[in-house]
């Protein structure tokens, strides 16, 4: 690829590329992308990177038809190239993967994957409009197979698979693109974050398909902030900050360091400093929690100032063991307990919906943030009122002044860009959406006091922040932030759960780390007795020690597992965050 940028290397000629952007940019209430030309060629993998809100969204919503460019134009084969939709892309050969799924729930996986092309039956008279359902599914077990989906059937509705799994079912339906009846070739793949709920075998498979493709000469787009993959898998790398491309060069003369350092226009340090904190006495107890099979028993505490990790695979239980504690699902057993004051041993909570653990002053962060999190067509300041409306309304009415003033002291607080309190949450990036619902909370906690005096019955400030994949699809520069605040929040006396599929993240930033599997909490370890292997060892203990009790009832020989001494609930002490060792308290 290639691109017209202040600093960026010559690269391949336009000339012959499948793909060629020249000048583009897109103004909303101001400018998001400027001036942007990039050359696209087959069988090439292009990373494409940035931080949240530089425009990579932007300029893959342009190239998909999703978006109309303000300035600029686009060839594909050598032909003019301005499609009106999606649709119209996808006709000519260009294809996405987004951030968010375009999936129907209520449809099976088989259905979402051969949408617009469903085998039919052929009759007396001809093809009938009676879908080939045993077709369907021969071909629907094909598809999946590409992306490790065997195992579920294909007649499973979209809307009871997890997110990860989800993601999968998309990556699967593009990739089937030109293969089905009808179907145009597959030209250009521009892949968004794919990588962000998946698991570490998922992703093979997905590296397994990109060189597929590439062998094919399918020229792909991949935008994704994880670095590691994008040495991988990319022969060229382009950069863009704030809406304008700033480099683009072959990936193996760029280190990632100076990846970072082009995103951000600064250079990041390898060590992420939370400040000095006290780690107190127990402010969250959880007991013996559980539904059916999904979560099974977990116990485990969190005091004030820690920050408690939670690992595990897909469909380990870590999302439903954190609806579970806020009240979005109901448990079966176990009890939730809180401090009701510094100091004071933890006492069971009746928590039977988010309105009463909120109540309480627990947190969900969740990790659908656009489906969960956000009402998207409304202004960041309505966003960060929900739940604040106390602090904003008098007499019932919402006092837009107020309103306004909330949202921008987050704004200014968490460095959200926008273009004000008024700008749709829609329109912008991913880590900034993040931070809107982050804020959202935070706005909580500083009128926690004056709602606790009278305005909201006895609601309390934010005391308890469960953080469900709180920096998915973020860049770096906003994962930072994000930490920093979670630094702050812990120097405040907050505890802190933070559920992350990212093992290094969690060991950069937490003072202990639980691992479910298969629905158990198996393991607690404390920062100084973990390693990556020992995490990893313990995400799939559960699985192994299910399978040793299906071999038993089988007569089968005991299949060997092993598991850390520690059993579900065991306190393990806490080092100071500085991780010297030494006394937590």
């Amino acid at each position: 690829m290639e691109a017209i940028a202040p600093d960026a290397q010559p690269g391949a000629s336009a000339q012959g590329a499948v793909l060629t952007v020249t000048g583009a940019g897109k103004t909303y209430e101001q400018p998001v992308l400027a001036d942007v030309s990039l050359a696209l060629h087959a069988g090439e993998v292009l990373a494409l990177t940035g931080e949240n809100g530089a425009g990579k969204s932007t300029l893959s919503k342009i190239v998909g038809g999703l978006t109309a460019p303000s300035a600029g134009s686009m060839t594909l084969m050598g032909e003019p190239y301005a499609p009106a939709s999606r649709k119209q892309a996808e006709a000519l050969g260009v294809r996405m993967v987004m951030q968010e799924l375009n999936l129907l729930p209520t449809l099976s996986v088989a259905e979402n994957l051969f949408l617009n092309r469903l085998p039919r039956r052929f009759g007396p008279l001809g093809w009938t409009g009676w879908i080939d359902r045993t077709r369907l599914r021969e071909d629907a077990r094909a598809a999946m197979a590409q992306v490790g989906l065997e195992a579920i059937d294909p007649d499973t509705l979209v809307g009871e698979l997890g997110i990860g799994h989800q993601q999968l079912v998309e990556i699967a339906r593009n990739l089937i693109g030109d293969e089905a009846q009808g179907a145009a070739p597959l030209r250009v793949l521009i892949l968004d974050e794919p990588t962000a709920m998946l698991t570490g075998r998922e992703v093979e498979l997905l590296f397994e398909q990109i060189a597929r493709l590439r062998a094919r000469g399918v020229a792909l787009v991949y935008i994704s902030h994880r670095l590691e993959e994008l040495e991988r898998i990319a022969q060229r790398v382009a950069v863009l900050r704030d809406g304008r491309l700033v480099r683009v060069d072959a990936m193996a003369s760029l280190t990632p360091e100076r990846i970072v350092a082009l995103m951000v226009g600064r250079e990041l340090g390898e060590r992420i400093e939370l400040g000095e904190r006290r780690i107190g006495a127990p402010l969250l107890k959880v007991d013996g929690i559980g539904r059916a099979s999904v979560v099974r028993d977990v116990s485990f505490e969190v005091r004030a100032g820690e920050i408690f990790g939670v690992s595990g695979l897909i469909g380990a239980g870590r999302t439903e063991l954190m609806r579970l504690i806020y009240g979005a699902d109901a448990k079966d057993r176990g009890t939730v307990a809180l401090a009701g004051t510094p100091g004071a041993p933890p006492v069971p909570v009746r928590i039977d919906s988010p309105v009463d653990a909120v109540r309480h002053g627990i947190a969900l962060i969740t990790e659908d943030r656009k489906g969960e999190g956000l009402l998207l067509p409304q202004p960041v300041a309505a966003n960060v009122s929900l739940g604040n409306v106390g602090a904003v309304a008098r007499y019932g009415v919402v006092d837009a002044a107020r309103e306004n003033a909330l949202a921008g002291a987050q704004i200014d607080a968490l460095r959200i860009r926008t273009s004000g309190p008024g700008q749709s949450v829609g329109e912008l990036s991913g880590g900034n959406q993040q931070k809107v619902v982050i804020g959202r909370w935070l706005a909580r906690r500083s009128t926690g006091a004056q709602a606790a005096k009278g305005v909201s019955g006895s609601v309390h400030g934010v005391r308890v922040l469960l953080f469900d994949e709180p920096t998915r699809g973020i860049d770096v520069g906003a994962k930072f932030d994000i930490y920093a605040l979670m630094g702050s929040l812990a120097r405040e006396g907050c505890a802190l759960v933070v559920v992350s599929s990212d093992l290094r993240e969690l060991m950069l930033i937490c003072d202990r780390i639980g691992v479910m599997s298969a629905g158990k909490m198996t393991a607690i370890f404390a920062r100084g007795e973990w390693t990556q292997d020992a995490l990893l060892g313990a995400a799939f203990a559960g699985y192994r020690a299910e399978d040793a009790m299906l071999a038993d009832a089988a007569d089968l020989p005991e299949l060997k597992t092993s598991v850390p001494a520690q059993r579900p609930g065991d306190r393990v002490q806490s080092p100071p965050p500085d991780g010297r060792g030494g006394s937590a308290s």
